[in-house]
């Protein structure tokens, strides 16, 4: 949860269970102490109010499923402050005798009470819905960081196969290039063996020629 809206709900809290004390007791009062009790009263409302379009600001502000459960708070609050603002409007609209003022002293007591204790609840049940957001939020960010990291795994052994086919390429054209190179060594070769076996056979038909010349003088004389 946000730092700030956290700092804005608990003020929002703090104010809105004194201005339910403050309804209580403006109830008991008449003439210009009621006035001034129900002044305060809407000065708090206003800035129950600030507080609240703050959170609102704020809310919106953060993830999709971190915000969808603060909104639903804050229309929990909105909700609470529109009660209040019917019992001030209330309030300041009668003038009640004694035993009407004791009677919503005690309802508004009791109302006190039910409405801190469905707060406190709420608050609650709000904080451990975000608390299991919180921790899906987590899983979900160990998980993406799981699977970066075997991304990158994966990039760097590709990139370590390219390398090696790449190295490979390089020695099978350096094979080529040498085989090449013995081929026509070795064409060479077997021309100039052609050629020298020519030469041998002529030099041999020659020697053979003048052998046999040499003994046909010889014999004839």
């Amino acid at each position: 949860m946000s730092a700030a809206f956290e700092g804005y709900e608990k003020q929002y809290c703090e104010l809105s269970a004194n201005l339910a004390k403050k309804c209580s007791s403006a109830s008991l009062l008449d003439g210009e102490q009621k006035k001034q009790k129900v002044f305060e009263i809407n000065t708090g409302i206003d800035q129950a109010e600030a507080l609240i379009r703050k959170m609102d600001l704020e809310a919106r502000s953060l993830q999709p499923n971190i915000k969808a459960v603060l909104l639903a708070k804050l229309r929990e609050y909105k909700s609470d402050l529109n009660n209040l603002k019917s019992n001030v409007k209330r309030i300041g609209s009668t003038n009640l005798n004694q035993a009407a003022r004791d009677e919503l002293l005690e309802a508004g007591m009791s109302d006190t009470v039910a409405v801190s204790g469905n707060q406190r609840d709420r608050l609650l049940m709000s904080t451990e819905k975000l608390n299991n957001s919180g921790n899906r939020i987590r899983d979900s960010r160990k998980v993406m960081l799981e699977t970066e990291e075997l991304g990158v795994s994966l990039l760097h052994d590709l990139h370590q196969q390219r390398q090696s086919l790449m190295h490979a390429n390089n020695t099978m054209h350096g094979v080529d290039d040498n085989i090449g190179r013995s081929r026509k060594i070795m064409t060479n070769m077997s021309r100039r063996m052609d050629r020298n076996k020519c030469m041998i056979g002529t030099i041999v038909t020659i020697l053979v020629i003048a052998i046999a010349v040499i003994l046909y003088f010889k014999l004839v004389k």
